[in-house]
């Protein structure tokens, strides 16, 4: 008889974003005449720029003729895209790599979801807590986390980021192989400096650990002494993933592009001590599960580097943070706490009068029709805290923030 994957059995409920939207259209249902606002889910709302636009509508053009047409493109991704990465995203601030240790994809979500599939299952995980639910949510689909109690995977190791220790993880108490780190972190929308990263760069090298480091939100750091890379750490090559997006960078939410960075100096044991490439590893697998993110699209990627693609860009990712200043100032003003929001595009709050976190997003939801996302969901330490995004339009940044300090003033 057929069997299943049982770990995917042990999953609790709905995936967080999906939960969510059940609840809100169940409540849409019931009230047809509410005006919802939502700032949950980390959707842009801000249309391709033109630059981007007019690539696109070029690579358009250049699929009608014979002489341009593309077929099957290279699995890790076109060398006129993977050579702008390279010049913008890391020759920039001093990095040096190779062509082939890029791989051009559809999505850090889907990276950061498989690349654990390249590792044993009896490998132990650390994540940061709270975290992006995929990269726990993947691991347990694979038979790596244990079993679901309390809220809590058995063989997860989770990392507290509370406002205690200003949402920065501190070294795992026992050994970790696989670490997922994330900066500017999506929730809690802060930060790691050169000096804390270089901490869990020496932590992986002595302890022979990966880290995993999503920067999809890269481009909304403002301080100079933020890394925009983890490569900008010595040593970080010997260790590190990197992924990137052009989801809220360049409002491919919708077109899907991104890449990861697996350097050649990243290796891992067998069972019998032989060292192996995690380069060559991700290459097998992406060119037997993937065909490549299409020609079409790639060249609207390689538009973000182009001077005019870099102003224009630039002008997107100002708006959504001034979005970002509109609610972190608004909700300071009437007494709650907030983090968050000047070097990434999230806002992370603690929840007024010792409300849960789901209690927050019911409460909003239905007095005031504004969506957010439950801190819970992202992990036990997200309990009592709840995150906004700063991807609406302006016009509904301003109206939710005006409903949120007349829903919970205190």
């Amino acid at each position: 008889m057929l069997k299943i994957n049982e770990n995917y059995l042990k999953l609790p409920g709905n995936y967080l974003f999906a939960e969510i939207r059940n609840r809100v259209n169940t409540f849409k249902a019931q009230n047809p005449k509410a005006n919802v606002i939502s700032l949950g889910i980390g959707d842009v709302t801000q249309p391709l720029n033109e630059e981007i636009v007019n690539a696109l509508h070029k690579a358009v053009d250049d699929m009608s003729k014979s002489e341009t047409f593309k077929g099957y493109g290279p699995d890790q991704g076109y060398d006129f895209l993977i050579n702008e990465i390279i010049a913008n995203d890391y020759n920039s601030r001093g990095v040096e790599l190779e062509s082939d240790e890029i791989f051009v994809s559809d999505g850090a979500k889907c990276d950061t979801g498989n690349f654990q599939e390249i590792f044993g299952t009896d490998n132990t995980i650390a994540v940061t807590d709270p975290v992006y639910p995929v990269y726990v949510d993947t691991n347990a689909m694979a038979g790596r986390t244990g079993e679901f109690i309390d809220g809590r995977w058995t063989n997860v190791i989770y990392m507290p980021c509370t406002a205690e220790n200003d949402f920065k993880p501190d070294l795992p108490e026992r050994r970790a192989d696989i670490i997922y780190l994330c900066s500017p972190n999506n929730p809690t929308g802060t930060t790691l400096g050169k000096e804390e990263l270089k901490k869990w760069v020496d932590y992986a090298i002595e302890n022979g650990s990966v880290i995993l480091y999503d920067a999809a939100y890269a481009a909304y750091i403002s301080d100079e002494d933020i890394p925009r890379t983890i490569f900008e750490v010595e040593g970080a090559k010997k260790v590190a993933v990197e992924f990137r997006s052009y989801s809220k960078k360049a409002g491919f939410t919708g077109t899907r592009c991104a890449y990861t960075v697996v350097p050649k100096e990243l290796e891992a044991r067998t069972s019998d001590g032989s060292m192996v490439s995690i380069n060559k590893l991700w290459a097998r697998r992406v060119s037997t599960k993937f065909n490549g993110v299409s020609y079409i699209i790639q060249r609207g990627a390689a538009a973000v580097y182009t001077e005019e693609g870099k102003r224009q860009t630039a002008d997107t990712i100002r708006y959504y943070m001034e979005n970002a200043a509109i609610i972190r100032e608004g909700l300071k003003e009437i007494g709650l706490e907030v983090y968050g929001g000047i070097n990434a595009p999230y806002i992370w709050l603690k929840t007024p009068a010792g409300m849960s976190s789901w209690e927050l997003f019911d409460k909003l939801l239905n007095e005031v029709n504004v969506v957010g996302t439950p801190g819970s969901g992202f992990g036990p330490s997200g309990e009592g805290y709840f995150r906004l995004t700063a991807f609406g339009t302006r016009e509904n940044t301003l109206a939710a923030v005006q409903r949120i300090r007349e829903g919970l003033k205190i």
